[in-house]
């Protein structure tokens, strides 16, 4: 690999692209998971909200109806608003025959599955998080790989600058794996927060 020019003049591409095709190959894909990562963060942002997973509407509809004694119309409200809180209701509301016993029962379980789903539903910025470092810590290996290769094709007459370039090649994709990492590690921890706060509103807002 050439050495970088000695006035320093190297861009922002020219360093990010400097590893070579499979360098190149790794800094593609890291940018295509920190597009997936912003995607998520929005689309959770979106989507994870007390409004969106306990509709005030639904909550003042089904106490309405069930202060008059009225499960069928509280039934039909909750698929009139789909969403976290509604499944939890209406699980719950069409085991009403069963007795207290089974309506708590179908609350739990109700209440569990939804809040696996809500898991799942982050868990992929988890896995972004771990996989962003493994993949640049990948690039950096190779990079190191075709740095000490060159050394022993010259029979160790690369000189120091070579082997710099060489090195601070590789070592970008560990950089770019980083910035991936925490920011998607970091969001993943405030909506897990997130999860866990609104699930244990829903539980205690059904009941």
């Amino acid at each position: 690999q050439a050495a970088p020019p000695a006035d320093g003049s190297d861009s922002f591409f020219d360093i990010v692209f400097s590893g070579g095709p499979v360098g190149t190959l790794i800094v593609c894909l890291l940018i295509g998971l920190s597009v997936i990562a912003m995607a998520l963060v929005v689309e959770h942002l979106l989507t994870i909200r007390r409004a969106v997973l306990m509709p005030p509407e639904l909550i003042e509809q089904v106490t309405t109806h069930l202060s008059q004694g009225k499960v069928a119309p509280a039934v039909q409200a909750c698929d009139a608003n789909p969403s976290s809180l509604g499944h939890i209701l209406r699980e719950s509301l069409t085991e009403v025959e069963g007795g207290w016993t089974a309506v708590e029962k179908a609350l739990e379980d109700a209440t569990a599955e939804q809040a696996a789903r809500l898991f799942r539903k982050i868990e992929y910025l988890s896995v972004i998080g771990n996989i962003g470092p493994m993949l640049g810590l990948l690039g950096t290996v190779v990079g190191m790989i075709l740095a000490f290769r060159e050394v022993a094709n010259t029979q160790g007459a690369a000189n120091a600058a070579q082997l710099a370039s060489g090195i601070y090649s590789a070592l970008v994709t560990t950089v770019g794996g980083l910035l991936i990492a925490i920011p998607a590690i970091g969001a993943f921890a405030l909506f897990r927060n997130r999860v866990d706060e609104y699930v244990a509103e829903m539980a205690y807002t059904a009941q």
